[in-house]
């Protein structure tokens, strides 16, 4: 799945553009590289969000193509 899908199904981030625009902008980053949108994410990736003030780090721990706004944080652990 790509990465800006992912980000958004997840709910890591609210929309898919925003989640493309942030990625162009060289936000995200994944396994400590700068990633683009049209990355294939994997289970076991580390994400790395850059917005704001603190950087969010993401372990992906399931891919799914639809999930329920209750089971979104099903997909990933949060490390920092």
């Amino acid at each position: 799945m790509r990465l800006d899908k992912y980000l958004k199904v997840s709910r890591l981030i609210k929309r898919r553009t925003v989640a493309n625009e942030a990625c162009d902008a060289g936000r995200i980053f994944v396994n400590d590289k700068q990633a683009r949108a049209s990355y294939d994410v994997k289970v076991g990736d580390v994400i790395e969000i850059r917005l704001g003030q603190t950087p969010l780090k993401a372990r992906v721990t399931s891919v799914a193509e639809v999930v329920r706004k209750e089971t979104a944080q099903e997909l990933y652990e949060i490390i920092q």
